[in-house]
């Protein structure tokens, strides 16, 4: 399995790796994370590498978290992993339902909330 992360943050990366790296031995599996630090990164690799979910830390800029996830979900070949989103604001909830995420999360992120969704989109979507 694996799961891209998106964030211009490296220790926003991180913190999201180590939550989702709890869902690895309820699994079963091991999991493998690829990075991007902007949404044209994470485009190009989620493209690239097709990972069963995405991970993506909304954040201003010319491509973030809901740019990125409107394209996956209107490419020719629509992506069809999970794809959940970390808010800034409360009030950006809107967006993330508007970009076609699959579930959203307002900071600070309970990881381990985070990562009984992913196991649950993952597991809905046959990919884990």
């Amino acid at each position: 399995m694996k799961v891209l992360l998106v964030s211009p943050e490296p220790e926003s990366r991180e913190l999201m790796r180590l939550a989702v790296a709890s869902i690895e031995r309820r699994m079963g599996g091991e999991l493998k994370f690829v990075e991007a630090a902007d949404g044209e990164q994470g485009l190009r690799i989620a493209f690239r590498e097709r990972p069963d979910a995405v991970v993506a830390d909304e954040f201003a800029s010319r491509m973030g978290a809901f740019a990125l996830a409107k394209d996956l979900r209107g490419a020719e070949e629509p992506y069809p992993g999970a794809i959940v989103i970390v808010l800034e604001r409360r009030q950006d909830t809107w967006l993330a339902k508007w970009s076609g995420a699959d579930a959203w999360f307002v900071k600070p992120v309970d990881p381990f909330e985070l990562a009984d969704r992913l196991l649950e989109l993952m597991s809905t979507k046959g990919r884990a």
